[in-house]
């Protein structure tokens, strides 16, 4: 990590990755000022808070706050809510780092004359020529790249990322040496941060209970098998959780918002040889198009898949699997990588 012009914004969650971030940079020798989005408050908890300030005070670096609940609640839930009723699944974490949050960090940056922004985001940083890159980081269990392939040159060449090139455990053991127990035993965040463990309950706190109605779960033939509670509680892949007892196992394989029946098949219907994206970012075109050594990943971890890519006469990009692919659900996002790269990535019509 270079020193030259060594202020930096780091976004301060409260919790472990984005505090033992704080430290790695001071001891690389930036000037830190830390800033703690007011992002989501579930029942106004602000505990978060108190943390990103009291370990600022411990490192004696200032601390900013900025009340973004707003603009979040805008542009990320009202987005979650609108496409589960849709009939989409949305990636709310691609959209909130690439549309919300890496661009606040510049902004925030800008008004206060900071060059750097950094967070303590799993991921690296990698330049070739004149082009900056995601990279995948050292944990494989807690890379973050999957989210970030919306990021523009302008965002990238400014990013420090001190947690690319630990683990995890390594993390917690810095945190513990350093004499910050506090930081090293706080819980893994899991999941969207407004809804970690059930999207349902949340749709139903936020949405007008006469649009959740019962439906129809079909066969592939349009045949009735059972009612279901309603379409934006299903996503397309999902197995479990369907409230129905059947001799063979059966998937969501399409979901229709207008009529509210819900068509279930087995896993091979679901499989596809190709997706077409929108809202999509390509970080270097040619590193990316018309290749076949593509991997395209539609899942945050494991699922990887080799692919070639090209942009359509429309403008969407055309994604052809070199091996099919089961549970390609409109909405989710798709991102490319080449050697541990993120060349870029987009949303799925």
């Amino acid at each position: 990590m270079c020193k030259q012009n060594n202020r930096v914004l780091l976004g301060m969650s409260g919790g472990t990755d984005s505090s033992v971030a704080a430290i790695l940079l001071q001891d690389a020798g930036y000037d830190v000022t830390g800033i703690t989005f007011r992002f989501y408050e579930k029942d106004n908890q602000t505990t978060y808070l108190e943390d990103a300030r009291e370990l600022a005070n411990r490192l004696q670096i200032p601390h900013l706050v900025y009340d973004a609940r707003e603009v979040f609640s805008t542009n990320v839930i009202e987005y979650f809510i609108n496409e589960y009723m849709s009939g989409r699944t949305p990636v709310p974490c691609a959209v909130c780092n690439n549309m919300l949050k890496w661009p606040l960090l510049a902004k925030v940056a800008d008004e206060n004359g900071i060059n750097h922004i950094s967070t303590g985001h799993y991921v690296k940083k990698e330049q070739v020529g004149d082009t900056y890159f995601i990279k995948t980081a050292k944990d494989p269990e807690k890379d973050q790249s999957f989210f970030l392939w919306g990021l523009k040159q302008n965002i990238l060449s400014r990013m420090i990322l001190p947690m690319g090139d630990i683990l995890k455990s390594e993390a917690r053991g810095l945190a513990q040496e350093r004499g910050y127990q506090k930081v090293a035993q706080k819980k893994d965040s899991i999941g969207v941060c407004f809804c970690p463990f059930d999207y349902h309950t949340f749709l139903k706190e936020h949405v007008d209970n006469r649009l959740f109605q019962r439906g129809r779960f079909l066969d592939e033939e349009g045949n009735f098998i059972a009612f279901h509670q309603g379409y934006p509680f299903y996503t397309v892949g999902q197995r479990r959780g369907l409230g129905i007892h059947l001799n063979k196992a059966v998937f969501v394989k399409e979901i229709n918002p207008t009529t509210n029946d819900i068509v279930l098949s087995p896993l091979k219907s679901l499989e596809k040889t190709g997706m077409v994206l929108k809202n999509w970012n390509i970080v270097d075109e040619k590193a990316l198009l018309n290749h076949n050594d593509i991997i395209v990943k539609i899942r945050y971890r494991k699922q990887e898949n080799h692919c070639t890519v090209s942009v359509r006469e429309d403008g969407l990009l055309d994604v052809t699997l070199h091996e099919p692919l089961t549970a390609i659900a409109p909405g989710q996002a798709a991102a490319f990588y080449k050697d541990g790269l993120v060349l870029g990535g987009g949303i799925i019509v």
